[in-house]
């Protein structure tokens, strides 16, 4: 069976982008997204609960994401799942999942900042907004 590593998610962005730059010069953005999710229990309770990822973005899509998105934005973004794996400062093993981002889309209100990008894109299109009817989950 061939392998398939494919991840789309919509949420609000929890914090502002952070960019940085690669010593050859790589623009790299990191952000999270908190993505909820509502239910109702067997005996008829609402629950909810809210899931936090990390992202990560490269190239002139963390540029272009640094530049429109900020805390409390709604985006969709595409890509692949990475597993990242570090030593804490005291010594302790960590790790935990995260979406590289390949391309992502504006949504919600923003007016002319509306459009997508993809990686290696060195201009993002205008594309319509995406609505709730559109996400297939």
């Amino acid at each position: 069976m061939p392998d398939f590593n494919r991840i789309i998610m919509a949420g609000h962005l929890t914090r502002d982008p952070q960019l940085m730059y690669t010593p050859s010069n790589t623009a790299v953005c990191k952000f999270g997204i908190a993505v909820g999710r509502k239910w109702k229990d067997r005996d008829g309770n609402q629950k909810e609960e809210t899931c936090f990822v990390d992202c990560t973005a490269f190239g002139k899509t963390a540029e272009t994401i640094n530049q429109y998105l900020s805390k409390g934005r709604a985006v969709l973004v595409e890509g692949r799942l990475s597993y990242q794996q570090w030593t804490d400062k005291e010594g302790k093993s960590r790790s935990k999942h995260e979406i590289a981002v390949e391309s992502f889309q504006f949504l919600g209100s923003g007016g002319a900042s509306r459009g997508r990008a993809e990686a290696g894109d060195t201009a993002g299109g205008e594309l319509p907004p995406v609505t709730g009817d559109d996400i297939p989950f």
